[in-house]
């Protein structure tokens, strides 16, 4: 996401003076090693006042939350001027920490994957290059190179973060089924997959309740996730077959072995694209902007997207060229649950590149 250097940009550009220090070392580095670099914060605080420590890839020191509240705590006692800033690259482990032992304590500022309007103005990409080649900034300068960007891609994103920031740092009782079921929700981003169906697709697939465990830790991760069922109660939709959806285009494209002109010629596997750049588009924006997000379906009539922003509930269908079934569910949907808005994007709709050059926020609120 570019977390590291957004931060040190900012840090670089303000007044105050700052240390900066990373646990993104082989190893694991222990609770000490917070307390050092807080400590080397607190005498820099004495000669110059408000002094910013920014700590990154906590998660990866053990007990950090535990270390941070006592650090914390004690120069709220002592009325000492420090800010502080914690990075993390696993979400459901930051997650924790912050609710077992830093309530009250903190403020989360989340970074998702970059938007078609970011890797547009930072790097020149054109609509069609953002749906293929997705929202990851450090692959933007290797496009030119295909094989080179479908490597770093394979390797240093999805298998660092599999390896890494899940299986090293949660328990995973079967990690070749986490690597299957990320595979499978690439291969079906944009479908509705019962979790019966995805056990007779993987091998040694153990109970559906392990699969939305994995399902889950992939989520936080930010590679892919299960959309829900809308059903105007959010309890009973959480028991529905997941839409699976990634959250970057380029999880897709890396793994598909088509290059970039195969895929524009393929109206099939373009469409598949298309669409699943729409919801990328949607679940990056849902944490950030605060609304839910779901699909519908009934019989054989569907709307692709539901997203409800507190009372208000719009419907979104994507026209993406591909084979029109099931059959357009909108105006069933709007029937039963009394919609406020529903958009079409594509086609004669809303053009694609409208849609993803504006926050979601513009279009449901």
């Amino acid at each position: 996401m570019g977390k590291t250097t957004l931060v040190l940009d900012a840090l670089k550009n303000h007044r105050s003076v700052y240390r900066y220090a990373s646990a993104d070392e082989p190893g694991l580095r222990g609770s000490e090693w917070i307390a050092q670099q807080w400590e080397a914060a607190r005498m820099d605080a004495r000669d110059s006042g408000e002094v910013i420590v920014a700590l990154d890839e906590i998660q990866k020191v053990p007990d950090w939350s535990e270390t941070v509240k006592r650090l914390w705590d004690e120069d709220t006692r002592e009325g000492r001027n420090l800010k502080v800033i914690i990075l993390g690259s696993a979400p459901l482990l930051i997650a924790r920490g912050l609710s077992e032992s830093l309530a009250g304590r903190f403020e989360i500022l989340r970074l998702p994957h970059w938007s078609y309007a970011e890797m547009r103005d930072a790097f020149g990409f054109s609509l069609n290059e953002y749906i293929y080649f997705g929202g990851y900034p450090g692959a933007a300068s290797l496009i030119g190179d295909p094989k080179r960007w479908r490597r770093y891609i394979a390797d240093s994103l999805i298998e660092t973060t599999l390896s890494r920031d899940i299986l090293l740092l949660t328990r995973v009782d079967k990690p070749a089924l986490l690597r299957m079921v990320f595979e499978l929700a690439c291969g079906y981003s944009g479908q509705i997959l019962s979790y019966t169906k995805m056990l007779g697709q993987l091998q040694d697939a153990g109970n559906t309740t392990t699969l939305a465990h994995y399902l889950n830790l992939l989520s936080q991760a930010g590679m892919v996730k299960g959309l829900p069922k809308y059903s105007g109660d959010t309890a009973r939709s959480r028991g529905s077959s997941p839409k699976l959806q990634v959250l970057n285009t380029a999880l897709i494209s890396a793994a598909s072995g088509r290059s970039f002109e195969e895929a524009l010629k393929d109206h099939e596997f373009w469409g598949h694209l298309v669409e699943s750049s729409v919801g990328a588009h949607l679940a990056n924006a849902e944490a950030i902007d605060g609304f839910e997000l779901s699909y519908w379906r009934e019989n054989n009539r569907e709307v692709d997207f539901v997203v409800r922003s507190g009372r208000r509930v719009t419907a979104i269908e994507v026209k993406s060229g591909r084979r029109l079934w099931p059959l357009s569910g909108i105006a069933a949907f709007q029937k039963a649950f009394h919609t406020d808005r529903s958009l079409l994007v594509g086609g004669d709709g809303i053009g694609l590149e409208t849609f993803l050059g504006k926050p979601v926020s513009h279009w449901v609120n």
